[in-house]
């Protein structure tokens, strides 16, 4: 009877993942047909082998996948071009980072005259990372970068309980709370003790535990690199290495500032956010709703967990995201830039939502098309000439 029970949760999991990742599916499906390598890209355990599995299950032709973490797979492919040479269809390799070294082969099999083979790569770091991936497949190559479930995924009735547990699939779908909190600290135990040391390059597991430790409360505040630095007894340069490390393996997201042409001095450092909701209470060990809305960080939580809501909803690039602050105290959380638009994003967790000085200064001096405060209510209204309230709950529709 448990092992139904089971079967049955796996067998719920797999099909509501299907349902919700209907769209990045159909992206996938679009680039293949484009691109003869087309790689998924994101956090561990967010979704990409049960995509990739969708899109062979989906793909007219033969399909064959080599996971790169069985050492059955990792053999198979110590020569990638004796073993990927004659495959035709579909070729999936999952966790690809384990082996860069397979780009330069993919090149040469890309270039074949009509393509026999399509390649679909899996991995969990960015192609920063990946360091071959841009000098060799260098306009032959779609990213897509496949992060936690959204609001668009689930709508915006479980807006709470994806606030709480995140985004990850399992986090999210677990039966219990307990379960959803003890799945996402084995998740961060995983990644430090297994994952990071994967990727090489002599990075202390300790020092990186404690860093993102750190970052948790620094979650939703400008970057202080030094100080980090200063609390940690590593070097300026040490920080930002380990920084640049969990933001390429998509843990946390830093935010540039946008520079304008200004009399005033401006923020010139990063905002720091982790990227899931669910992960940042685990670290700051806020298992249960009274927990966190009792906690000093509710506002941040909140205002990472939209702002990642936005961004994924918009569909826009990270390099078109950035905040905006002066030293004078004006500050605008989100611009995203479009070309000549600048839309500007607020995100206060309240339910009277008004404007503030803050707000018509960034209008002003970033000349921004529009900005949009995002709050607890229940209404989306005006709230002044081009600047207007929108509900959490009423996200996708009135963005």
């Amino acid at each position: 009877a448990c092992l139904k029970t089971e079967q049955m949760v796996f067998i719920f999991q797999d099909k509501m993942t299907l349902l919700l990742r209907s769209t990045t599916l159909a992206t996938v499906e679009r680039l293949l047909r484009r691109y003869p390598v087309v790689a998924i890209l994101g956090a561990r355990q967010v979704g990409k082998t049960t995509l990739a599995r969708q899109v062979a299950g989906r793909f007219k032709g033969p399909t064959e996948r080599f996971d790169l973490e069985d050492p059955t797979d990792l053999a198979r492919l110590a020569d990638p071009m004796l073993t990927l040479r004659p495959r035709r269809g579909l070729v999936v390799l999952d966790e690809v980072q384990r082996r860069p070294d397979i780009f330069p082969a993919l090149r040469v099999l890309a270039d074949r005259p009509r393509a026999p083979a399509r390649f679909l790569v899996l991995g969990s770091a960015a192609p920063e990372l990946l360091r071959q991936t841009s000098e060799s497949l260098a306009g032959r190559i779609a990213f897509v970068e496949l992060g936690g479930l959204t609001m668009d995924d689930v709508g915006p009735a479980r807006l709470d309980l994806l606030w709480r547990r995140g985004g990850f699939p399992r986090s999210f779908l677990a039966r219990s709370e307990g379960e959803s909190v003890e799945w996402r600290r084995n998740l961060v135990r995983t990644f430090l003790e297994r994952d990071i040391p994967a990727l090489g390059g002599g990075v202390p597991v300790e020092t990186l535990r404690r860093l993102w430790h750190m970052l948790a409360h620094y979650h939703g505040q400008i970057l202080n690199a030094s100080e980090l630095g200063r609390a940690l007894g590593a070097s300026h340069t040490s920080i930002r290495r380990y920084l640049d490390l969990l933001a390429n393996t998509f843990v946390i997201r830093l935010l540039p500032p946008w520079s304008a042409n200004l009399a005033k001095r401006q923020i010139k450092h990063p905002k720091v956010y982790l990227a899931d909701s669910g992960l940042l209470h685990s670290l700051l060990d806020l298992p249960t709703q009274s927990d966190l809305e009792r906690h000093p960080k509710v506002g941040a939580s909140w205002e990472g967990f939209l702002l990642e809501q936005v961004i994924r909803h918009r569909g826009v690039s990270r390099d078109q995201c950035f905040f905006w602050g002066t030293h004078a105290g004006a500050e605008l959380d989100l611009l995203v830039v479009e070309g000549r638009r600048r839309i500007g994003y607020e995100f206060k967790r309240t339910t009277a939502p008004s404007v503030t000085t803050s707000m018509r200064t960034a209008m002003a001096d970033l000349g921004l098309t529009r900005l949009d405060l995002v709050h607890a209510g229940d209404i989306t209204f005006p709230l002044a000439r081009n600047i207007r309230a929108v509900s959490a709950q009423r996200l996708l529709s009135d963005l």
